[in-house]
């Protein structure tokens, strides 16, 4: 039994160490005696908590003046030891800066580490605004994006797109010369540029050099469009951040968006072990490593001791609001929902799927059917799988009607196709659907059945019918109607959707082989 009589009532650090001295976690409070027995006096703990308990064999603690202090001596332990039991902050990506290779001819490059000789311009947190800047460079100044490529390849692909310096258009100076005014973009001196460039402008076309005058005018008109959108955002509200997360089988999914000027400039998802303090402490290790704005938009009350460490770190009040409602609340719901779909998106419309169908399991494989024909004739059928709420196109099947010459018969060529699937996963022992869907009606999803039962094979089937998005069951005489918005129809309409292509590019295939064909005298 752990002896936590010793720690006193004190606001501070505490250590926990496993039986080989090593740090397994460090967290702060108030009351360090009370904070600390309660890990031991609760009966209930999440999972984690329990794992935590049962390693640690001795306690230490640092006491400090006040709460704050005991937060900012947290963060420091934790990024110095590293605690297997607290939270690994790593964020989604790394942020990247914009490359300018050591080339004659230099290019253009995202670089995540700084390895080469290259020079580099960032990091930008924001992926989208050094995407932009980048693609705008590369066309303002036609540069090269090529490694190396043959002389032919470079005059048959790229002369439009860049002034090919291995065909010998430009020449190194000239290169140089659009170089260095990139730099001066990424340097924040494009007013200046733009003055440079309008002084070239006029003099190639005092010079009658009206190729050059034009091409002059188009990187001032690209440039000074760039920097008017870059000003708008800047011209905006204050910065806010706004987080909201889901907890999922003992794990957080966390989601933060960068809101700079009102503009949102950056998002970020992290993924880490949910504890019963995660949230304060993620804000407190990510705050201690990002600028703070100046609001931040969360789900849930936070600590009063948090928000003072907030602005003792930012230099002045941080105001953290829960919104009830208007428009903070619409922001913060839009970032919980972009987390559903970043994080669950595709198993969302599985559950949704499971619950409005009532299905007994979840459909996390479902192989839907079609049947595709030009007036009876190159009647071809074609499956399709999803699985976990994705396309798995190396499981899609196509099939040729072969018992139907000339015979519009959609019945007897569902019937087919399924009784061939199916003979074959039960002959090679293989596993079945979680769900069939047909494409068609009563008589379709009626053929189908007739087969399965053949094979005494159990698996819920439906048919959907195109005319009014009806869902039939074997069995019903009256169809299921769900909402034209509802996910568990559009996920129906998605799959079947995606076999209807598939068994008419099947189709289109066969017809051209057969026009193909030489003629027979």
């Amino acid at each position: 039994m752990i002896d936590y009589s010793i720690v006193p009532a004190s606001p501070g650090c505490y250590i926990y160490k496993d039986e080989k001295n090593n740090i397994i976690y460090i967290g702060k409070a108030k009351n360090l005696k009370k904070r600390v027995s309660s890990y031991f006096q609760k009966r209930e703990h999440d999972t984690k908590t329990l794992h935590l308990i049962n390693n640690i064999h001795y306690i230490d603690y640092i006491i400090t003046d006040n709460e704050i202090e005991a937060l900012i001596l947290e963060n420091t332990l934790i990024k110095k030891y590293k605690p297997k039991y607290n939270i690994d902050l790593r964020d989604s990506r790394r942020y990247a800066s914009i490359e300018i290779t050591d080339e004659d001819f230099p290019r253009l490059l995202v670089a995540r580490t700084k390895h080469e000789k290259g020079e580099y311009y960032g990091p930008f947190v924001s992926g989208q605004k050094r995407d932009y800047i980048l693609q705008l460079l590369k066309k303002i100044f036609k540069l090269r994006t090529c490694k190396r490529l043959p002389k032919k390849a470079c005059l048959r692909y790229h002369i439009k797109l860049c002034d090919a310096p291995c065909t010998g258009n430009i020449g190194k100076k000239e290169y140089s010369e659009k170089i260095k005014n990139i730099k001066y973009v990424l340097k924040n001196n494009t007013d200046l540029l733009i003055e440079n460039l309008k002084e070239k402008m006029e003099k190639a076309s005092f010079e009658l050099q009206f190729e050059k005058a034009i091409e002059y005018r188009e990187q001032i008109y690209a440039l000074q469009y760039m920097s008017q959108k870059q000003k708008m955002e800047r011209n905006r509200r204050y910065n806010e951040d706004i987080i909201d997360y889901i907890i999922h089988e003992g794990e957080v999914f966390l989601l933060l968006f960068n809101i700079d000027k009102g503009a949102l400039h950056n998002k970020s998802d992290f993924i880490f072990a949910y504890s019963e303090d995660f949230f304060e402490e993620f804000l407190v290790q990510y705050y201690s490593e990002h600028e703070i704005p100046e609001e931040i938009i969360v789900p849930c009350n936070i600590e009063l001791s948090v928000k003072d460490f907030l602005s003792y770190k930012k230099g002045k009040r941080v105001t953290v609001t829960v919104p009830k409602s208007g428009e903070k609340k619409h922001l913060l719901d839009l970032v919980k929902k972009n987390c559903e779909i970043s994080f669950f998106g595709d198993m969302i419309k599985v559950e949704e799927l499971q619950k409005k169908l009532h299905l007994n399991d979840m459909p996390s494989v479902i192989e839907c059917f079609d049947i595709s024909h030009l007036s009876g004739t190159f009647t071809v059928g074609a499956m399709v799988q999803f699985r976990n709420g994705k396309a798995d196109k190396n499981n899609y099947r196509k099939f040729k009607i072969k018992s139907l010459e000339a015979i519009q018969d959609d019945f007897s060529s569902i019937a087919e196709v399924v009784r061939r699937r199916y003979t074959r996963l039960s002959a090679e022992g293989s596993p079945v659907p979680d769900l069939i869907i047909i494409d068609g009606g009563k008589g379709q999803l009626s053929a189908a059945m007739e087969e399965l039962n053949k094979l005494s094979l159990k698996i819920p089937v439906i048919s959907i019918a195109k005319k009014l998005e009806e869902i039939y069951f074997p069995g019903l005489s009256r169809p299921l109607r769900l909402g034209k918005t509802e996910k568990a129809l559009l996920f129906i309409q998605e799959i079947r959707d995606e076999a209807h292509r598939f068994a008419i590019t099947y189709n289109r295939k066969l017809r051209t082989m057969e026009f193909q064909k030489p003629a027979i005298d």
